[in-house]
């Protein structure tokens, strides 16, 4: 078995269903899988902490990347995304994006999702950091997010794929042979089911997005508090490269104590030709690297940093006074509204930027077929690793990996399902687990969670900062403990509690794998270990959550990525450390 027995503590589920694969989530990854699962036949349910169309996809402003234009390969496509990945991608896995991504698109489109079009009637398309050819599809200007979610959750309906909405999930169930046997999962408010119940299927697909809400400042929404990866470590899964958290680098900059959700000024601003300017007007990107404002996020995240830093100040600007409003109301009318919304006209002034935490480049580590090391779980879109995005995401890759991988967990789950090795459905009765539960933190803790990450975690770390962080998780963390073992108390299960108590979860393991890397290395960057060392650290850092809640961190030995074969845990690696 690959179980940890850690499981949050909750009521015991007071409804069920049965299904062929359950999908939780409900963005570009999780539709695309149930929409293929229920086309090949397998009875399938979605289930989504929000609304259908309330997850991370809908905020999407840039677009999807492909080679779909005139002279561009899947070659130079690959070839961005390796440079952009600092060393660690995967080739593999991104020579499987690259290639099977514009009939992905094309495919996308067939399902009713609408890209604007050139004057010649083809695709429009244009160019963010990082990519050296056009070839960034997008949707009314800058709301593809937005149109794919439409075009996807139109389908489903259409399709009536069960879905079951307002629910969060709370722990993976599995057989007496560690295999998947569905979710547990609250729902909130009212409908067919409400309050904790199960879904039980032999295949599981984890679609639940990110993590941004463990910082303070994020372009996540309000829901993207890791409940995936820590629903997978609990259920003894291995994550990878959780240190990877891409800041993205122009997001509106709305004063030092902005907290939570903040608006995303997207690349494709930059793309079509804005500067990042400082206060006195200069363009401080130029000579730092060749494609200057169009560099990967990493790169430009870390020259606005170092400006702010010599300048003592919060925030650069992006200026962009030269599109005219034409070009502002046609081109980025979310961007345009947004900004003006909080009082800044871009046709007029330059807009006032800063990083914010973005995008989680690592995750629940999967192999080609989206199969993490827990038999019968599956992971696709930002909750997964599947070695895509190396130590930094190439923009737009995030869509095209939702699309192409999903379709590949699904093709694998009917495989697996018509010849049998998946599994029999899962009867109704499969039992709660009885393993003690993970004690819940108090709702009020996710402000201290997050202002930790901030200071120690943030675009600049060093030793003492994850160490200073580490400290006050690990405080968090042994208060909640010692609450339950001494006075059998816990924090009331509410969604309020679980959410904090996963955003902990994941918040120390993002600290461990921080502190093991030590080098700068993509959106890595450490103070005090400013070189990157391929020697050393062209490698992966793994964890797992052991039994006894302590996490075990290792390195691969080289930058491959072992099996994700299921099997015996194996012992403690000599590289291996408790955390």
């Amino acid at each position: 078995m690959t179980s940890t027995g850690i499981r949050l503590h909750a009521p015991a589920p007071g409804w069920a269903v049965a299904a062929d694969v359950v999908v939780v989530g409900s963005g570009v990854a999780g539709l695309t899988a149930a929409l293929r699962c229920e086309a090949a036949g397998l009875d399938t349910v979605v289930v989504t902490k929000a609304r259908l169309d309330d997850g991370s996809t809908r905020w999407a402003q840039g677009g999807i990347a492909a080679a779909l234009g005139e002279g561009d390969t899947p070659g130079q496509h690959l070839d961005d995304t390796l440079v952009a990945g600092a060393g660690l991608c995967d080739e593999e896995a991104v020579r499987i994006l690259v290639t099977e991504g514009p009939d992905a698109v094309r495919r996308l489109i067939d399902t009713g999702a609408h890209f604007d079009e050139s004057d010649e009637g083809g695709l429009a398309l244009a160019r963010e950091g990082g990519h050296h050819r056009r070839r960034i599809a997008h949707a009314g200007g800058d709301a593809t997010g937005a149109e794919i979610s439409r075009a996807l959750v139109e389908a489903v309906r259409v399709r009536g794929v069960r879905t079951v909405e307002n629910a969060l999930v709370l722990d993976l169930l599995t057989d007496a042979d560690g295999r998947t046997a569905g979710v547990t999962l609250h729902v909130m408010g009212e409908g067919r089911h409400d309050g904790v119940g199960a879904v039980h299927a032999p295949a599981v697909v984890l679609a639940t997005g990110g993590m941004g809400q463990v910082f303070s400042a994020t372009t996540n929404p309000s829901v993207s508090t890791g409940d995936g990866v820590a629903l997978a470590l609990r259920a003894g899964a291995e994550v990878s490269d959780l240190e990877f958290v891409q800041f993205h680098p122009t997001v509106l900059f709305l004063g030092a104590d902005a907290e939570g959700q903040q608006p995303l000024v997207s690349e494709a601003v930059r793309g079509e030709g804005a500067h990042l300017v400082d206060a006195d007007g200069v363009r401080f990107m130029l000579g730092q690297h060749e494609l200057a404002e169009l560099a990967p996020r990493d790169i430009v995240a870390k020259g606005i940093t170092r400006r702010m830093l010599e300048q003592g100040t919060g925030h650069m600007y992006l200026d962009a006074r030269h599109f005219g409003a034409e070009m502002w109301e046609q081109r980025f009318p979310t961007i345009l509204t947004a900004c003006r919304a909080h009082g800044i006209d871009p046709v007029t002034e330059p807009v006032p930027v800063a990083p914010a935490a973005h995008y989680a480049s690592g995750g629940v580590r999967t192999d080609s077929r989206g199969r993490t090391t827990v038999p019968g779980l599956y992971a696709c879109g930002e909750v997964a690793c599947t070695g895509v995005h190396g130590a930094n995401r190439l923009a737009s890759n995030s869509l095209l990996e939702g699309l192409v991988y999903a379709e590949r967990i699904a093709a694998d789950v009917a495989a697996r399902h018509a010849d049998g090795t998946l599994g029999a459905r899962v009867p109704a009765e499969v039992p709660h687990p009885e393993s003690p539960a993970h004690p819940l933190l108090p709702a009020e803790a996710r402000f201290a969670i997050q202002h930790a990450m901030t200071e120690g975690a943030g675009v600049l770390r060093s030793a003492a900062s994850l160490d200073r962080a580490a400290g006050k998780l690990q405080d968090l963390h042994g208060a909640a403990r010692e609450a339950l073992r001494e006075h059998g108390k816990t924090a009331e299960p509410g969604v309020d509690t679980w959410e904090a108590t996963n955003l902990l979860c994941v918040a120390r393991v993002l600290v461990a794998a921080a502190a093991r890397r030590e080098e700068t290395r993509g959106c890595h960057w450490r103070e005090d270990r400013p070189g990157r060392d391929d020697t050393a650290w062209r490698r992966h850092v793994v964890v797992r959550l052991n039994p006894d809640r302590t996490l075990a961190v290792h390195t691969t030995p080289t930058a491959e990525f072992p099996p994700t074969t299921p099997g015996p845990r194996p012992a403690q690696r000599p590289q291996e450390r408790q955390q």
